[in-house]
């Protein structure tokens, strides 16, 4: 095996255009698409077109994308920086008894937008009017802020698309898909697209810990048994985008929530410590999760479910900033009121550190861009203590 070092799209494509004509073919992407499911955390404007009150399309989000989106951080989202061009390129030569064969070269390609996998543009949302004929070919973007794995989360906040709605939202535009290339054609791109799932934290803090909410049952079921029935929902739901052809599948565990701005603020009295009780029921759902990776991927041999341990990699930032060069792991970037700026959504009233790379956290619920590399690197190269049982890169290797 050969590895080629490309330091930017021009050099890639004079180089894949001249294997082109001296050799054969050249293969770009090692995923034909990629499918996002989640919630604000990987949102990239969705909620703008429905009448919801979580939304982002103002300022000062995006103060570093360019613009204001709709994706709830300053900057990328951690599926926007899934980040260096991988591309495979397949050379077809002859041989001296006149048989054909392919070497295979890895071209690992530095660029912009950040797509890891390869991808020129950002994934579009799905209820933007221009995600539609050949562009849902390349992926679509389903998440929704406030969504939650039940379909009661989030209701405080009026309109959103719930993990139910989305894989509705998929299934629709497979069969887009399937009547504009074909069925085999169509499951084909689907076996050898990329499929995350981003989603749970609301299901916490927008429903079982939302007090208004809460006061009227919610805090009357037992830890366990909300839990429990998430990942009833949830295997479910994973179940059926497999059915639907999904094959390559991460899936994101919920956060050190507990550690946010908004909790840290919500429970003056712990100080500085995190909150104790979200964090607790995170863990709880997020050893149930692992649980039910393994039981899937047993069940569908020919699928790749990956558990990415988001808490872990998250509490480690958390725990060791300084080591990774913020100042501030504790308090929003973007803040109105509240010791840790948590009390109140980012907006136009908000004030806006000044070094945005120093801190972790962008808004009262949501990392940085700056954070968002660290998990997207992670998730992308890490360990089994990050993303198990293989790392994305590896996936993608195996595709």
């Amino acid at each position: 095996m050969d590895i080629i070092f490309v330091n930017n799209n021009t050099v890639l494509g004079i180089l894949c255009f001249t294997l082109f004509t001296l050799f054969g073919t050249c293969f770009s992407r090692a995923f034909t698409a990629n499918f996002v499911f989640g919630d604000s955390l990987v949102e990239v404007g969705n909620n703008n077109y429905i009448p919801s009150l979580s939304r982002a399309n103002y300022e000062p989000n995006g103060i570093d994308f360019g613009w204001p989106t709709g994706r709830f951080t300053n900057g990328r989202t951690i599926v926007d920086i899934i980040g260096k061009f991988v591309i495979y390129i397949a050379l077809l030569r002859s041989t001296k008894d006149s048989k054909q064969e392919f070497n295979v070269y890895y071209v690992y390609v530095p660029i912009l937008p950040g797509q890891e996998l390869g991808f020129e543009t950002f994934t579009p949302p799905y209820l933007a009017p221009s995600s539609t004929g050949p562009v849902i070919l390349h992926g679509v973007n389903y998440a929704s802020g406030s969504a939650g794995i039940f379909n009661n989360t989030g209701k405080i906040f009026l309109a959103r698309i719930n993990l139910f709605a989305q894989v509705d939202n998929f299934a629709n535009n497979r069969q887009d898909i399937i009547d504009m290339i074909g069925l085999p054609a169509a499951m084909d791109l689907l076996r050898t697209s990329i499929f995350s799932i981003t989603i749970g934290s609301n299901d916490f803090i927008n429903n079982y810990f939302t007090p208004v909410l809460s006061d009227s049952g919610h805090r009357l079921i037992p830890p366990e048994l909300f839990v429990g029935s998430m990942i009833s929902s949830y295997r479910l739901q994973l179940t059926r985008l497999y059915n639907l052809g999904a094959r390559n599948i991460v899936v994101v565990n919920v956060g050190p929530i507990g550690c946010i701005p908004y909790q840290r603020d919500s429970n003056p009295s712990l100080g500085s410590n995190c909150a104790n009780s979200p964090n607790l029921m995170a863990q709880s759902f997020n050893n149930q999760l692992r649980g039910l990776i393994t039981e899937l991927r047993a069940q569908f041999q020919n699928s790749n479910f990956l558990y990415a341990n988001a808490y872990h990699i998250v509490q480690d930032i958390v725990q060791n900033h300084a080591s990774y060069g913020f100042e501030n792991a504790d308090s929003a970037c973007c803040r109105i009121a509240g010791r840790y700026g948590g009390l109140f959504p980012c907006g136009p009233p908000s004030r806006v550190c000044v070094d945005r790379s120093k801190y972790v956290f962008w808004d009262s619920f949501h990392p940085s861009e700056a954070t968002n590399s660290i998990i997207a690197r992670r998730l992308m190269d890490g360990d089994a203590n990050d993303i198990w049982p293989i790392n994305i890169r590896e996936l993608e290797r195996f595709n």
